[in-house]
């Protein structure tokens, strides 16, 4: 996403199209790996020297606050963000801590006991291994990731 068009979005957000905000847009939209504040500030500090994580801490709870970011907590002592606000579900690897997306079919899922509820939030997660783990341990056993 180039810059004219983060900040185009920010705008439409209510959000200050500052340079830090621009460039955590840009990061989250363009690498999707569910990264961490400290793996973004690893990430970008060389390229903004400016950036503290105070800032980052801030500008992302400010993209949440304004839903263009999802915060994904599939480990309790672990926040992640997501610029894909879409519905869809994570998966955690058990081995090498990545985060996957996995797509959801909506149409198969019995949304019937909500219907009295007013939903604000979704978050649906699974921990397991990932393919690439599996290829190095030697095999995956399919009955195990079915449900």
């Amino acid at each position: 996403m180039d810059t004219g068009t983060a900040s185009n979005f920010l705008k439409m957000h209510n959000i200050k199209p500052s340079h830090h905000r621009i460039r955590v847009f840009q990061y989250l939209t363009e690498r999707r790996n569910h990264p961490t504040v400290d793996l973004m500030f690893h990430d970008l500090v060389a390229e903004i020297p400016t950036l503290s994580k105070t800032t980052l801490y801030n500008t992302l709870n400010l993209f949440v606050e304004r839903g263009i970011v999802s915060l994904i907590t599939i480990d309790e002592n672990e926040s992640r963000y997501d610029a894909d606000t879409s519905l869809h579900g994570h998966l955690q690897c058990n081995k090498c801590g990545e985060v996957y997306d996995i797509g959801l079919q909506l149409s198969s899922i019995d949304f019937a006991d909500l219907d009295k509820f007013e939903v604000e939030e979704s978050h649906i997660y699974f921990k397991g291994v990932c393919p690439q783990c599996l290829k190095m341990r030697g095999g995956h056993n399919k009955e195990k990731s079915e449900f």
